[in-house]
């Protein structure tokens, strides 16, 4: 039997018999997923599909049709090459044939022709490519993606490396279990090597002193506890100097490592740029009881000193840096616009009532006072924010006109509940109504109880709440 590419039958005859016309279109239209039967003139003559699920637009009128004015352009010379080289021994290569399709989706078929009979005809037995090619699309689509998704990776890889290579602090990455250092930065090499020996695979702890490695253990415990963020100050036991060391969870995989930072308590590089007085007066700002923050000119908190961070209940300076100012001042949207487009105006503001809302929630009455400072080009606002504490209500005098009392209950809207503030309205109508009282009755509280329809217990009791005039008096007349 001829070649069709693989070995044929050895016995083609003793092994099949004589099998009929009937049975050979069957097999032939059983073998591929479509059949042509062609004549010596490249008409196609039949038909046959072997699958339900292959079609191909205008199947229909191939018969009678040249097999060559069935495909698509380019297809052509592909036809004539499968219809020359078809012989009765020999069968054609296998050629990709392509045919018009829905929506210029061509349809693609491989084809192989052989000559059978003796009136010249060929029969051409075509496998659909559409599910190969298909398959081949989603490969190319999946390479492209895994390449751009790796193009990515180590252009991250590169901006990592560099800010990793450049950053004034030190960045160390250890192993959680063990707490050996997996990668140190120049930086960090610097701070605790001195460039003497290599960091990478040796214990962190061991670069600090005993006090500062059983500080470093404990807060390890507790980074790997909580899942917080957390810092302490510990000393480096070869030069002797303190650093704020600050730790994070990182997971890779299955493992777990903490990125620390490692930042001197007095940076070296501000006490060689700027005085003793001006480093003092950091110092000083820092230790301020008063909270002081600094933002950009949006309002993104750029630093916190130590009191702001427990007004705001806080656990560290992390949870503040980054976040925007209006978070914890104010109605959100509200009073920090005010604030700021003040400060853009005139450069300072004095004593701007509002309220701070800690992380937690809590609410505290607070007076701000801002200015704006530009350096190199760059504006950046600082606040000094000072909690006010409760006073007790002291006695209206009598010259104090209404207005002005209103004024100030008009200040507290926004700023607390209509219900407190209401309540607030209420007691400062009844305080007023009361001193008009003693001052029509020259100071005699039986017919001041007595006009404002109250018991003089009542009075007394109301004297005491609002701290008007002197109750010594109170038993003698009782």
């Amino acid at each position: 039997m001829s070649d069709l590419g693989t070995k044929g039958f050895r016995q083609p005859r003793r092994s099949l018999g004589q099998i009929d016309t009937d049975a050979a279109a069957r097999l032939a239209a059983v073998a591929a997923d479509v059949s042509l039967i062609i004549d010596r003139k490249g008409t196609i003559v039949d038909v046959a599909f072997g699958t339900a699920a292959f079609t191909v637009e205008g199947w229909e009128d191939w018969i009678g049709k040249r097999w060559i004015d069935t495909v698509t352009s380019e297809s052509q010379p592909k036809v004539e090459a499968i219809l020359a080289e078809a012989t009765e021994e020999k069968p054609s290569r296998w050629r990709q044939v392509n045919y018009p399709g829905h929506e210029d989706n061509d349809v693609p078929v491989l084809y192989s022709a052989i000559k059978i009979g003796n009136k010249g005809r060929l029969v051409a037995l075509g496998r659909e490519l559409r599910s190969m090619a298909q398959l081949q699309q989603r490969l190319i689509t999946a390479q492209q993606s895994i390449e751009r998704e790796y193009a990515r990776l180590r252009q991250l890889e590169t901006r990592y490396k560099l800010l990793f290579q450049i950053a004034n602090e030190g960045v160390v990455i250890c192993d959680a279990g063990s707490l050996r250092i997996i990668e140190a930065n120049p930086r960090a090499e610097e701070m605790l090597a001195r460039g003497n020996r290599p960091l990478v695979g040796t214990s962190f702890t061991r670069a600090f002193t005993s006090d500062g490695e059983a500080a470093l253990r404990g807060m390890f415990a507790a980074v790997r506890a909580r899942g917080e963020i957390d810092e302490t100050a510990v000393q480096i036991k070869e030069s002797g100097e303190t650093v704020t060391v600050t730790a994070s969870l990182l997971r890779q995989g299955d493992a777990t490592l903490f990125l620390l930072r490692l930042m001197p308590a007095t940076p070296a590089s501000l006490s060689q740029e700027v005085g003793l007085s001006d480093i003092a007066l950091l110092g000083l700002v820092e230790r301020l009881p008063d909270g002081f923050v600094v933002t950009n000119t949006d309002g993104l908190i750029l630093d916190a000193n130590t009191s702001f961070i427990e007004m705001a209940r806080a656990a560290s300076e992390e949870h503040i840096k980054g976040r925007y100012l209006e978070e914890f001042l104010g109605r959100q949207g509200v009073d920090l616009s005010v604030l700021l487009s003040n400060l853009r105006e005139h450069g300072q503001l004095r004593h701007f009532e509002t309220t701070l809302r800690s992380i937690v929630g809590t609410l505290e009455d607070v007076d701000v006072s801002a200015a704006m400072v530009a350096d190199n080009g760059q504006s950046a606002f600082g606040f000094t924010i000072r909690p006010i504490r409760s006073r007790p209500v002291q006695a209206s005098r009598p010259d104090v006109p209404l207005a002005r009392s209103v004024d100030e209950m008009t200040k507290l809207v926004g700023r607390i509940p209509l219900r407190d503030l209401v309540r607030e309205t209420t007691d400062m109508i009844e305080r007023l109504c009361i001193e008009a009282a003693l001052k029509l009755t020259q100071d005699n509280r039986a017919l001041a109880a007595e006009m404002l329809g109250l018991s003089r217990q009542s009075l007394y009791t109301k004297l005491r709440r609002y701290g008007i005039a002197d109750l010594d008096t109170e038993e003698t007349e009782s």
